[in-house]
């Protein structure tokens, strides 16, 4: 069972809707369904677009469309056919039934289109009337109506048992079966959003298709893998489902792993909210240019997709615009379109001084936000490598980081009553954001004042923050190897980088187990992982990640042109977006790299391609052979240096140049971009290097470890956290106590220190505080209803008018806490293990 609302309520004429929705609720929740609220079925923008106001997909039901309207029997005029003259409403006529069953057929047409599901969904419509009982309605005799459709009415809202009776009791418009496990698999699939398969038959934009030189690759090969896992079917996880579906009435982060698909999330958002909401200007922002290709790409793929082929993206779309952070002299960007909206000419990056380019953009920023106002000519943000654009603390504008705090100020308001509640979403990488020791909480953005706007849930369940915790492109080894590397959780002396809390470490994929790290098994495995075993001995059965060192540079690019040229030439692997070279190493030294692996690759027949060129085989660009925004060329392989193959993947990636790391391999920036290489794959690496060195040691024995390290020891040169938690422990532990109006609800907190903290306020329905220390913390109006506070110490805190109905509170310590006005509804105090001094008075 899964209910999905893809807004949350309040909107005038909602509350009879929502009033249904929870009788629905109620009764489906035992049942194997997908409920939705407001289940969108696009077509093209301007036209009529079909919602239907509750649809329940139900294995043994069938599809079921209830159209909901509240209002009054006194409102009902008179009923001809399956139109209803009413009064004081919106409209004076309406055709509930006939909406419902339009919505319904519209469905089933999506259903039907294939082969298994044709004529096979059982399927109904439903008129609900909260507002109005069955003995009203027959009072008025418009029961007997020949044209009187099924309908709920109040009595049937208020009993469960009446409602499921009369769902099943109303005649289908067809009359399907009982779905097959793989039929039902297939139709929450189709209704769900997810393609069939996993490439579309509509080419992404920008992708000019190589010529395979060996057609069809051998069985066995990589290039077959490659294809076969192509055409494994795409089932939509159910909780990827929620998260683009659901449209936050407020800022939203999306937090993951590389290749956990946060940019994938970002488009199919901005693709459904224009969908839904073709009126209001979105823009998607991006920090590398070299991701432009495939950012339009799969914003096209996903338009094109949930319009059922109805609609595609055009470049300069008016509403939905595609911008990079920035913008250039012919291309806009974020900061030079609000620049425009302020008529302001905007500054140039000044490639002068010794800054990084998004410390040239933050001053630009801070720059516009101390001399103008600011207009306000979007409705929704979307930020992706959003740790890309955070800088250091003296860049800060007013305490926030300029570009976050120009494009917040650039949003309309979700509501005019509520001016600071804007659709700012912003999408980073838990592991990608060392460089300056720096992550995107909202009190990084936008300073301890906010700390709080992006935790917990907003009304009927839509978080704030959502966690994408699997890798989705990269097999599990990989994965493990290159987090491994990253952290150090193998080194001789000592890990570089790691988390505090368990949670954190769960987040990203281990369990404590003792002193040691253990993996835990992946959620879903991957597709050529499942290949490599369905067959006897082939190439698939070689290790997804090799390492090998060699004497000189020159055998190692050797090697490299020789696993390049078997993989085209025996294999079928297109040279363009299957293969990919990626060069290690500080900036000179990767630049000089990079000229050399192009090179020799070019004197071995080899066609390279360099991004940010327009063409194959250029080292050294003249101003007109530059595109910043190509990483592909059809028919080269990309070689490309870090930062450009950030958010870029490719199926087999060779990583040139470990030697450039081994030599300073405790700097955190320098294993960074070990993790960021090995993490572009989505089915093989080749890591290689030259010389000899005590690295190579701990790289051979991550790869031997299967997942098994360690827990790191403390104190560490870098912490990060995975979760909501550890982030507001990690500021508890820099000193922050403002918690205020903190929402965690059903979040794990056993055993957390948040003495004298400022909890004023704060949500933690149901969480679980067991063994917590809160002494002295401010807990006034605080909402605790079934919180697990089992052994608690809670000693001299001041919980004046908090809610603790139904808490449990086993020998927990309230002593000296003030209790005045507290709501102890089904609590007994007599399980505390200390309540002395304490100042109760019950509500």
């Amino acid at each position: 069972m899964k209910f999905i609302t893809t807004e949350a309520f309040g909107k005038r004429g909602e509350t009879g809707e929502k009033q249904v929705w929870e009788a629905v609720k109620r009764v489906f929740t035992p049942r194997e369904c997908v409920v939705y609220w407001r289940y969108p079925i696009f077509s093209q923008v301007g036209k009529a677009r079909q919602e239907p106001d509750i649809l329940i997909v139900d294995r043994e039901l069938g599809l079921i469309v209830i159209e909901v309207k509240s209002i009054s029997i006194e409102q009902i005029i008179n009923i001809v056919g399956h139109c209803w003259q009413v009064q004081n409403f919106y409209t004076q006529t309406i055709r509930p039934y006939e909406q419902a069953e339009n919505q319904l057929f519209s469905l089933l047409e999506f259903s039907d289109r294939e082969p298994s599901l044709h004529r096979q969904v059982t399927a109904r419509a439903l008129v609900a009337l909260p507002q109005i009982t069955q003995i009203k309605w027959q009072k008025r005799s418009l029961d007997r109506l020949p044209s009187c459709p099924s309908i709920l009415f109040l009595e049937h809202l208020n009993t469960s048992d009446l409602l499921l009776k009369q769902i099943q009791e109303t005649t289908p418009l067809i009359n399907g079966k009982i779905l097959k496990r793989e039929q039902w698999k297939l139709l929450l699939t189709r209704l769900g959003g997810a393609p069939i398969f996993q490439k579309s038959a509509k080419n992404s934009r920008g992708a000019t298709p190589d010529t395979l030189t060996i057609s069809p690759p051998p069985v066995g090969s990589r290039g077959w893998a490659i294809l076969e896992a192509k055409k494994q079917p795409l089932l939509l996880n159910p909780l990827t489902e929620t998260n683009f579906k659901q449209i936050p009435p407020g800022c939203q982060r999306i937090r993951g792993m590389a290749g956990s698909g946060k940019t994938t999330l970002l488009c199919q958002k901005a693709a459904y909210m224009h969908l839904e909401h073709p009126e209001w200007d979105i823009a998607l922002v991006f920090f590398s240019r070299s991701l432009y290709q495939k950012i339009l790409g799969q914003l096209d793929f996903w338009l094109y997709h949930l319009s059922d082929g109805e609609v595609e993206y055009t470049p300069h779309h008016p509403k939905l615009k595609v911008v990079h952070a920035w913008g250039g002299k012919n291309q806009a960007g974020l900061y030079s379109t609000i620049c425009q909206a302020a008529r302001i000419d905007p500054l140039k990056v000044d490639r002068n001084q010794q800054r990084q380019p998004q410390e040239d953009l933050a001053l630009a920023c801070r720059d516009l936000l101390k001399n103008n106002q600011i207009k306000q000519i979007f409705d929704v943000i979307f930020i992706d490598e959003a740790q890309e654009l955070l800088v250091k603390d003296e860049l800060k504008f007013d305490n926030q980081q300029p570009f976050y705090a120009l494009a917040y100020q650039a949003l309309r308001p979700v509501n005019p009553q509520e001016p600071e509640r804007k659709r700012l979403i912003w999408a980073d990488d838990v592991m990608q954001s060392w460089e300056i020791g720096k992550t995107a909480t909202a009190s990084e953005l936008f300073g301890d004042r906010y700390g709080q706007l992006v935790s917990g849930t907003y009304d009927e369940g839509i978080r704030k923050t959502l966690f994408l915790h699997h890798s989705h492109r990269t097999p599990e080894p990989i994965i493990v190897a290159a987090q491994a590397i990253a952290m150090g959780l193998a080194r001789s002396q000592g890990s570089i980088s790691g988390m505090i809390h368990p949670q954190d470490w769960m987040a990203i994929g281990y369990q404590i187990q003792g002193n040691f790290l253990q993996r835990l098994p992946p959620a879903s495995p991957h597709p050529i992982l499942e290949l490599s075993k369905s067959l006897p001995s082939t190439t698939l059965k070689e290790p997804l990640l090799e390492f090998t060192t060699y004497i000189t540079r020159q055998s190692e690019l050797t090697a490299l042109a020789a696993n390049i040229f078997h993989n085209i030439h025996q294999e079928g692997i297109k040279p363009s977006q299957q293969i990919l070279v990626i060069i290690l190493g500080s900036y000179f030294e990767a630049a000089k790299l990079e000229t050399e692996v192009a090179n020799f690759l070019i004197s071995q027949g080899i066609d390279i391609f360099i991004p940010g060129t327009n063409n194959r085989n250029i080292l050294q660009p003249e101003p007109q052979q530059r595109d910043p925004n190509k990483f592909w060329y059809s028919g080269a392989i990309t070689i490309s240096r870090i930062r450009r193959a950030k958010g870029n993947e490719a199926d087999i990636v060779y990583v040139v140049g470990c030697d450039l790391i081994a030599r300073q391999e405790s700097a955190l920036r320098l294993r960074h971009q070990l993790f960021i290489a090995l993490t572009r794959t989505r089915g093989w690496v080749k890591l290689s290097g030259i010389g000899e060195n005590r690295f190579y040691k701990e790289i051979g024995e991550v790869i031997a470890s299967q997942g098994k390290y360690p827990v790191p020891q403390h104190p560490l040169k870098h912490y990060f956290t995975a979760t909501e938690t550890g982030e507001i422990l990690q500021r508890y532990a820099a000193g922050d106590r403002n918690f205020a109006g903190v929402d965690l609800r059903g979040m794990q907190l056993a055993g957390v220190n948040l003495s004298g903290a400022n909890l004023i306020g704060a949500m933690f329905n149901s969480a679980d505080l067991s063994n917590s220390q809160l002494d002295g913390a401010k807990l006034v109006i605080a909402d605790l209803t079934a919180a697990n506070l089992t052994g608690a110490s809670l000693k001299k805190a001041k919980l004046v008018g908090a809610i603790l109905h139904q808490a449990n509170l086993t020998d927990a310590d309230l002593s000296y806490a003030d209790l005045t006005d507290v709501d102890l509804q089904d609590v007994d105090l007599s399980l505390c293990s200390h309540c002395a001094g304490s100042k109760l008075s019950r509500i």
